[in-house]
């Protein structure tokens, strides 16, 4: 494949591009004016991330290619309730599902559903004059895609419920010393320092980094108790994987840190 060359026709659509640089898939949203979320454009977002995980890519890069990363819901398309399209539950568990790990790149503004995509995300990159927030309670809503409950698993309850309440667009370092996010990079560096993580990430064990993502989000719904429970069960997929015996027959030859992984 050329190191930059999109996957195929039927995962590119009107507001989403998917491209591979290398084994990594970077799906990029362009939705004008500002990528607002709907339930048509996450669904699409989310066929994105199963079609490449299933056409094999070892690692996702998500980005923007508009002003922002995304100024939140699409409120025009919410019906009485509030819903549009399929249960939050529903997305998260799907996002939550992909096996391989993923990178949000965020730039200009990430608010309310926008930021939760992101917070979806295994990793979130973010460039320093980005702004960060969940903003619902500015028209009197509450964030309904994870929102709440993942600014408290990372930030703890009182940092949690102040993101959440007060709706603050937040300086990306404030929420690096939070925990929120991994980590700030100069703007003009987000592209390749996002590139970066992404292709190492894609040129890991990626058997060992999907059991890693399973235990731990058992850890974090389930608890110590049930990772500690389901530890054993969830290695034996890298026990028997190739990259473990490369990994093994390496370190054996020329020591840690020289293993050439294949990804299965």
């Amino acid at each position: 494949l050329n190191r930059r060359e999109t996957v195929s026709k039927d995962q590119v659509t009107e507001h989403i591009r998917v491209d591979l640089d290398g084994a990594v898939a970077v799906v990029t949203m362009a939705k004008p004016p500002h990528n607002l979320l709907n339930g048509s454009f996450i669904e699409d977002l989310l066929t994105a991330f199963e079609d490449a995980a299933a056409n094999g890519a070892r690692a996702i890069l998500l980005r923007s290619e508009m002003k922002h990363f995304s100024a939140g819901a699409d409120v025009d398309g919410f019906g009485a309730d509030g819903r549009d399209g399929a249960s939050a539950v529903d997305v998260l568990d799907r996002f939550a599902a992909i096996p391989i790990p993923t990178i949000a790149a965020v730039h200009g503004l990430a608010l309310g559903g926008g930021f939760e995509i992101a917070l979806a995300c295994d990793f979130i990159m973010a460039g320093a004059s980005s702004r960060l927030g969940l903003v619902e309670t500015s028209i009197g809503l509450m964030p309904l895609l994870g929102g709440v409950q993942r600014v408290v698993e990372r930030a703890g309850l009182a940092r949690g419920k102040e993101i959440a309440m007060f709706g603050r667009r937040h300086e990306p370092e404030l929420l690096e010393r939070w925990g929120v996010i991994n980590v700030v990079v100069a703007d003009e560096a987000l592209e390749d320092a996002s590139r970066s993580w992404a292709q190492q990430l894609a040129a890991g064990p990626t058997v060992a980094y999907g059991a890693i993502k399973e235990l731990a989000g058992i850890a974090s719904n389930q608890g110590v108790r049930a990772a500690d429970e389901a530890q054993e069960a969830t290695a034996n997929a890298v026990w028997a994987s190739e990259d473990l015996k490369s990994g093994l027959e390496s370190f054996a030859e020329s020591g840690p840190g020289t293993a050439i992984f294949q990804g299965s």
